[in-house]
C-alpha cells in the first residue's frame, strides 16, 4: 500500500537521538543502581524494572536495526545492532536470520517451522490431539505461563543464546555472530567484576536481565497469539490478512509504549518490516482503514492471552488447552 510505504523512509537524526537517549538513560540507571548498592541492596533492586525496561527498548533498537529500517546505511544498522547486542545478550547476525525466517511464515498453517518456538507459532487442536498423551504432558508444561513467561526467558537470554542452536552449519555468519558476542560480552563483564566486584555486577545484570527477558518474550507471544489472532491456510494466506487478522494491535499505556517502542503497533510492523519504530503510532493513524481491520488487544485482554495456545480450526479462534 502507498500509504504505508510513505512511512518506511527513516529519519536519521531521529534514529541517533533514539540510540544515544536510550543507552545513556540505561546506563544512568545501572549507575544508580551500583551507587544505590552502599545504601541497600533492595533500594538497587527497585531500579532494576527501569533498567530492564531499558533493555527492551533497546532490543526494538537492535531489532530495527536487523530490518535495517534506522538508517539508510546498512554498515551503520549492523554496527548499533551489535552495540545493542553487548546489552541485550543477543548475538545480532544470528537473531536477525532466525526473525527473518519468522517474517516469511509468521501465521501460516503450512510453513510453521519444525524448532523449539513456542512463542510465535502453534499447533492446531487437532495436531494436539494427535499427540501420544507424554508428548501432550510436555507441550501443556511448555506452554504453563510459568514455564513460557518465567522460568524459560532467562534461560533463553542468559544461556540458549550463547549457543548457535538449530542453526544450519552453512550459517557460517550467524555462528560467527554467536561466539564474538560471547567472546565481548565475557570480556565487557570480566572487565565489569574487575572494577566493581563479582557481587555486585551480578546484583545488579541478573534481576534486570530477568525482568528484560520475562517482558520482551510475553510481547512476542502476544503478538501472534492472542483471542483474536487468525491463522490461515497456504491457500487463504496474504501479506495483508496475516498483519491485520494475524498480528496484534497491542493498545498500551504511552510510559508503556516507549518502553517497548511501539511494538504494540505489531501489524503495522508485519505489513512494512522497514518502517522504523517511531514511526509505526504514525502510520496506524493516517491509515485508518488498517485499523478497522486490526482487531485491538488491550493491556488486561494481553495478560490473559496465555490461554491462547491451540488453533481450532473447526471454529476459526485460538483456544485454551482441553480439559
Amino acid at each position: 500500500m502507498a500509504q504505508v510505504a510513505q512511512f518506511q523512509a527513516p529519519q536519521p537524526t531521529r534514529s541517533a537521538l533514539q540510540a544515544v537517549s536510550t543507552f545513556l538513560l540505561f546506563f544512568a540507571t545501572i549507575g544508580m543502581m551500583h551507587a544505590a548498592l552502599g545504601v541497600s541492596v533492595w533500594l538497587a533492586v527497585l531500579l532494576a524494572p527501569i533498567a530492564g525496561g531499558l533493555v527492551v527498548r533497546i532490543f526494538i533498537i537492535q531489532h530495527d536495526c536487523g530490518h535495517a529500517s534506522l538508517f539508510r546505511s546498512r554498515w551503520l544498522n549492523d554496527w548499533l545492532g551489535r552495540a545493542c547486542s553487548l546489552v541485550t545478550l543477543t548475538p545480532y547476525a544470528y537473531w536477525r536470520r532466525h526473525h527473518a525466517v519468522h517474517h516469511a511464515a509468521w501465521n501460516n498453517l503450512d510453513a510453521r517451522t519444525q524448532g523449539s518456538d513456542i512463542y510465535s507459532t502453534c499447533l492446531t487442536l487437532a495436531e494436539y490431539r494427535a499427540l501420544s498423551p507424554f508428548r501432550r504432558l510436555v507441550h501443556r508444561v511448555a506452554l504453563h505461563p510459568v514455564v513460557a513467561l518465567m522460568l524459560i526467558p532467562p534461560v533463553l537470554f542468559i544461556v540458549l543464546h550463547r549457543l548457535p542452536l538449530e542453526t544450519p552449519r552453512s550459517w557460517r555468519r550467524e555462528h560467527s555472530s554467536v561466539w564474538l558476542t560471547n567472546a565481548a560480552l565475557a570480556a565487557m563483564f570480566a572487565l565489569a567484576m574487575w572494577c566493581l566486584g563479582i557481587v555486585p555486577v551480578l546484583t545488579i545484570q541478573v534481576p534486570v536481565i530477568v525482568i528484560a527477558s520475562m517482558i520482551g518474550v510475553w510481547l512476542f507471544s502476544i503478538q501472534h497469539r492472542f483471542q483474536d489472532a487468525r491463522w490461515l491456510r497456504r491457500d487463504a494466506w496474504n501479506p495483508l490478512a496475516a498483519a491485520t487478522e494475524g498480528c496484534s494491535y497491542l493498545d498500551l499505556p504511552r510510559v508503556l509504549g516507549w518502553f517497548t517502542g511501539n511494538i504494540g503497533y505489531h501489524h503495522i510492523h508485519h505489513l512494512a518490516p522497514r518502517i522504523p519504530n517511531y514511526r509505526l503510532q504514525d502510520c496506524h493513524d493516517a491509515v485508518p482503514s488498517l485499523a478497522e481491520r486490526t482487531q485491538i488487544l488491550t493491556l488486561w485482554e494481553a495478560l490473559g492471552a496465555f490461554r491462547c495456545t491451540l488453533w481450532d480450526e473447526q471454529t476459526g479462534r485460538m483456544v485454551d488447552f482441553p480439559a
